[in-house]
């Protein structure tokens, strides 16, 4: 088991490096996390969801992603609560005191899942949430150490450098876990570091002596690693960063519920485009392009775009002739309204949209999830029709077209008839014509043809010439992580830590 010291220390990185460095020499490999808290979710071939970082491990190890995996995922809804999906399919909307309550009856699956990959598998490299050794949550914390202590694995604790505080940090853990848990602590890896390593052995060393655990390696930070964000907390740097040189601008407008944020990271990879996530209104001015990225709460994050002078900024860069792309609930609030008979996502039956396309959405109890592929129908800022798509599709509610929108996509899916898939406007002589667009599909961008035609046409609007796509992150990009973890780890200790040779 891999556990960190604090959220976003690189626990999931380093979970996926380890299912490529064991898989590569034969081993049958699985990942496994009881329970995820993340807007960032991915869809199996059975139609499941998961957390996205589950998905991206079972690749590195080289198997189909399946519910087992992360039997537990938790997507956030309001600052109360969360729908919870158990074994890839929602069972609720739970509060925080509802969701303890129900933790007697969730364990049992959570170990269930764990045992069949277990017994499916030479080796299963869990990873724990957020920090392990939160003293107020501890018992309720079917994440971390209850995970180990059920399994009896031996645990990494990581802790990371760039942040500071590391060594406290570490120490601090072992102050706090009981006596059970400190026996499963075997080693301690110190993540992102830059700079000369010798500067740590003094620090080591004191480490190793104050815990009497192993430091089982120092991992130097790795430039131009894309890999995948599990959650929305990276943003916070990718939110002030600037690419200098960059001709092309896209702005995502953060959502305070965005979700699968890792639509855009192909866009991010290209060199003359900097993607920007922001939440001030004044920053949509002079886009390349606007993005209403995907929500777990449509119409509490559409209400924030009125409040926050969003809706306003947007229409009047539109008008002038920006390019905007609504996705899942960025496409809902787009249209001209959201009805919700249900009570879905709040007390009120229906709320106006933003009127940009002419389509209107009505909520259901019933989401789908479903992986699909298929063409552009309509051409446009996309690409020519028939480019072809793929991608997967995660929203409840469906969304009717008015007469002045055309279909934009038509897709499929495994056990499903072809189905037409978003809208690009088509009132002709008006500015907005064929520059709004919205889509279920989340991934559109990860198709090499769609982010050429997508790119390509701002490039040109700017006089600035077309260029191929760079390549998404596949095997190559996981192999090259492991193969900097594996040279910073001590692979000695590893071997005897899992009791398989390396």
């Amino acid at each position: 088991m891999c556990v960190g010291t604090a959220s976003h220390v690189g626990k999931s990185a380093l979970v996926a490096a380890l299912c490529r460095m064991y898989a590569r020499r034969g081993y049958r490999v699985a990942p496994f996390k009881a329970q995820n808290m993340a807007l960032n979710s991915f869809v199996t071939q059975d139609g499941a969801e998961i957390g996205r970082s589950q998905a991206y491990q079972a690749r590195a190890a080289g198997v189909d992603p399946h519910a087992d995996m992360n039997p537990l995922l938790l997507k956030p809804s309001d600052q109360w609560g969360s729908q919870v999906v158990l074994l890839g399919r929602p069972v609720g909307h739970m509060t925080t005191e509802q969701y303890r309550y129900a933790q007697g009856e969730l364990w049992p699956q959570v170990t269930a899942a764990l045992s069949r990959l277990r017994q499916a598998a030479d080796l299963v490299v869990i990873e724990g949430a957020g920090s392990a050794a939160e003293i107020n949550l501890r018992e309720d914390d079917i994440a971390n150490m209850r995970v180990a202590r059920h399994a009896q694995s031996p645990t990494l604790l990581i802790g990371d450098i760039d942040r500071g505080g590391v060594f406290a940090s570490l120490v601090g853990h072992m102050e706090l876990f009981s006596a059970e848990e400190r026996a499963l602590i075997s080693g301690f890896v110190i993540n992102r570091f830059r700079g000369d390593a010798g500067l740590l052995e003094s620090g080591i060393t004191f480490l190793e002596g104050r815990t009497g655990v192993p430091t089982l390696g120092v991992v130097p930070y790795l430039s131009c690693w894309h890999g995948e964000e599990e959650d929305a907390v990276g943003l916070e740097e990718r939110a002030r960063g600037v690419k200098r040189g960059a001709a092309v601008r896209v702005v995502v407008v953060r959502l305070p519920y965005i979700s699968n944020s890792t639509d855009f990271e192909a866009l991010a990879r290209e060199p003359d485009v900097e993607v920007r996530y922001v939440d001030d209104p004044r920053m949509v001015r002079g886009a390349s392009a606007i993005v209403l990225p995907g929500t777990k709460s449509t119409i509490a994050d559409l209400a924030w775009l009125r409040r926050s002078g969003f809706e306003e900024a947007i229409r009047t860069e539109v008008a002038a002739g920006t390019p905007l792309i609504g996705i899942c609930g960025g496409y809902q609030m787009l249209g001209r309204r959201i009805v919700d008979r249900e009570r879905v996502e709040g007390d009120r039956p229906e709320i106006a949209g933003l009127g940009l396309l002419d389509v209107e959405t009505e909520f259901g109890a019933t989401k789908r999830t479903a992986l699909v592929a298929g063409e552009l129908v309509a051409g446009g800022m996309l690409g020519a029709p028939g480019t072809p798509v793929r991608g997967y599709e995660i929203h409840m509610g469906s969304t009717k077209l008015g007469a002045a929108a055309a279909p934009a996509l038509r897709l499929r899916a495994a056990a499903d008839r072809p189905h037409f898939d978003g809208a690009v406007s088509a009132e002709t002589g008006r500015p907005a014509a064929g520059r709004v667009l919205g889509t279920y599909l989340h991934g559109l961008f990860d198709e090499p043809a769609i982010l050429e035609g997508f790119l390509n046409g701002l490039r040109v609007a700017l006089g600035r010439p077309g260029r191929l796509a760079e390549p998404s992150v596949g095997t190559a990009d996981i192999e090259r992580f492991a193969d900097h973890v594996e040279a910073h780890l001590d692979l000695v200790k590893l071997a005897a830590i899992t009791g398989l040779p390396l």
